[in-house]
């Protein structure tokens, strides 16, 4: 696979992280930082359709006024967020420079905290930190 943010070997991970930790329910995968996203993974039977541009752009806005709004709450550190919409779920896990968009079929409470764990030790993995 080609591509042009990330380097294929860690895009190759991730992509095997979340295909194993969701098997068949994964729809899409997409890494993105503040300035760049680029989509890794969509299962062959979905349309390239999505504007990922607009999902971006809100998403790193969104997460700071939310994390943000929830600093020093009783609820502890953020951890991930899950949206739930007719078709399937998005599951966002971030660190302070990058993230990850997977979108699935059908899932539980504690299938996305296994899916969160999984992606975030990849992340960690890339920078060498524990944020």
């Amino acid at each position: 696979m080609e591509t042009t943010i990330v380097d294929e070997a860690f895009a190759d991970k991730l992509i095997a992280t979340a295909r194993t930790a969701a098997g068949d329910s994964l729809r899409s995968l997409t890494y993105f930082t503040r300035s760049d996203f680029e989509q890794l993974y969509l299962r062959d039977d979905l349309e390239r359709d999505a504007d990922l541009d607009s999902f971006i752009g809100h998403e790193w806005r969104g997460f700071k006024n939310t994390t943000n709004a929830y600093r020093g709450t009783e609820l502890g550190e953020y951890r991930y967020t899950i949206r739930v919409f007719e078709n399937g779920f998005l599951l966002r896990v971030t660190s302070d420079r990058d993230g990850v968009f997977m979108t699935t079929d059908g899932a539980t409470i504690r299938d996305f905290n296994t899916y969160a764990k999984a992606i975030k030790e990849v992340l960690h993995e890339k920078t060498g930190r524990d944020d």
